[in-house]
């Protein structure tokens, strides 16, 4: 039921985002860990203050997982969302999974198995169709969408957070770490909204936008990472990743009711394809992987 909630919210975060993209993307972005910033500040000020020395002692670490997890892969998304659909965004998030896997055989030199490349590949190939609508012969002569441009900065941002929490993030406590993190992203990102208010304009805030910055302040950067973090515990991670497969479909329907959104059945199929690839690269490859190991362990 927790995982259930999680992709209702991380599927929202797309949505409301999309439903809000007259603001300029560094607004929402900043806007959004205000209101987050806030919110978790009575459950995280405690640890914070008792856990600042391990901050200072590993600045580097910390600032990259901050920078690429926080505070630019959703400013990424609203980016993206300025030019192109919610569908889209949703399919070509869930590479990001894959994405990771690569970079970990690289920075972490975690040994990649046979059937993992296959998911890799059959997941990039999902992503492609979707984004070409079918068309992938004519991907050479295709003029890409900037949106679709702009999620590549999402998903290396979110491969990389996620290589540097599976090193760093257990020195430190969840709620103070997110609340620190959010503080450091709102200070990074106040320049750049003066900037961007500078060329495009203050813009002004009505009844629905802010209704849009506060849930995205509240349900996707507070509680369903908070919930998907307690899902890990009750489960495991790689159940848990399993559902966010589903992160597509759930968009996709959202899109097409709330949005107006129209669905081809390309997108369907890419989708299917691209979920398919997940699965095969983030679970049945781990499977592979520890049964060579309890094999070689029993030798």
């Amino acid at each position: 039921m927790l995982l259930v909630f999680v992709i209702l919210f991380f599927s929202g975060n797309i949505l409301v985002g999309k439903a809000i993209n007259e603001l300029p993307p560094f607004t929402i972005a900043f806007f959004r860990l205000v209101v987050a910033f806030f919110v978790i500040l009575p459950f995280g000020l405690r640890g914070a203050w008792q856990y600042r020395n391990s901050y200072l002692q590993h600045k580097r670490p910390f600032l990259i997982i901050t920078l690429t997890g926080i505070t630019f892969f959703n400013t990424f998304i609203y980016g993206a969302l300025q030019f192109t659909t919610s569908t889209k965004v949703s399919v070509l998030e869930t590479v990001i999974p894959v994405a990771t896997v690569i970079m970990s055989a690289f920075v972490l030199k975690e040994r990649l198995a046979s059937i993992q490349w296959t998911g890799i590949v059959l997941s990039l190939m999902g992503a492609l169709w979707v984004v070409m609508d079918g068309k992938i012969l004519k991907l050479a002569a295709m003029e890409w969408n900037i949106g679709d441009a702009i999620m590549i900065g999402a998903i290396l941002t979110w491969a990389v957070y996620s290589i540097m929490v599976k090193q760093y993030m257990h020195l430190f406590p969840t709620y103070g770490t997110l609340l620190v993190m959010t503080g450091i992203s709102v200070i990074v990102l106040l320049p750049i909204v003066a900037a961007e208010w500078i060329i495009v304009g203050v813009p002004s805030l009505n009844l629905s936008n802010m209704s849009g910055l506060l849930y995205l302040g509240i349900f996707p950067s507070f509680i369903a990472l908070s919930m998907y973090n307690r899902a890990v515990e009750l489960t495991s991670a790689s159940k848990a990743s399993v559902f966010l497969n589903f992160l597509p479909v759930v968009t996709m329907i959202g899109a097409y009711f709330w949005l107006g959104e129209s669905i081809t059945v390309m997108q369907i199929s890419g989708a299917l394809a691209v979920i398919a690839g997940v699965i095969l690269t983030t679970q049945f490859g781990r499977q592979e992987q520890d049964l060579k190991k309890a094999i070689n362990q029993e030798k």
